[in-house]
């Protein structure tokens, strides 16, 4: 067994650390973030242990490419979700979540992490729809610097496409429920 490039957690308050870090942009985001410290000091399984449901309810890190000059996004269309998300992935027992960010960044998109901001930007818990509907994602959303001039391959296993989409052009009918807060938030933070 090879050893991993990445940190390991020592136990779920680095987990509830990494949360803390989070500047809730409104009430809901306030709840889900109190929701998810209570569920992880409560001593639940926090991280998926087989896919792609138990337990039903983990823990991810979403990663999203944000062009700040042009002010646009990068989305994947998700094939098994059925819809334009953020790239990334379930945090592996014992992952510090950045770390999943940059393993997922590497498999999916072929590039290394350039994070616009270290520390998670946003938190959401979202029941999964889709082709494995039904259980509960607590994404702790990460912006990571990209450019829509840049050529990016992407896993072709996992997605359809990958689109850059300015404000306006998010298709929020066919995203994430929470895409249109996280835009809102991400605009009024620059």
């Amino acid at each position: 067994m090879t050893s991993s490039p990445f940190r390991n957690l020592t136990s779920e308050q680095n987990v509830v650390d990494v949360i803390s870090t989070i500047i809730p942009f409104d009430d809901l985001e306030s709840q889900q973030i109190l929701e998810t410290l209570t569920w992880i000091r409560s001593g639940a399984q926090i991280f998926r242990l087989q896919k792609p449901d138990i337990p039903p309810k983990h823990l991810v890190s979403y990663f999203i490419l944000f062009d700040e000059n042009a002010q646009k996004i990068l989305l994947v269309d998700h094939k098994k979700s059925q819809l334009w998300l953020p790239a990334g992935g379930h945090v592996e027992s014992g992952e510090y979540p950045q770390d999943t960010v940059s393993r997922e960044c590497l498999e999916e998109l072929g590039i290394c992490a350039d994070f616009w901001c270290r520390s998670p930007f946003f938190l959401t818990s979202t029941v999964t729809v889709g082709l494995t509907p039904g259980h509960t994602d607590v994404s702790l959303w990460y912006i990571l610097k990209g450019n829509e001039d840049a050529s990016y391959s992407f896993d072709r296993g996992e997605f359809n496409a990958i689109k850059w989409f300015g404000w306006d052009e998010v298709p929020f009918k066919k995203s994430d429920p929470h895409m249109e807060r996280f835009i809102q938030k991400l605009k009024e933070s620059l």
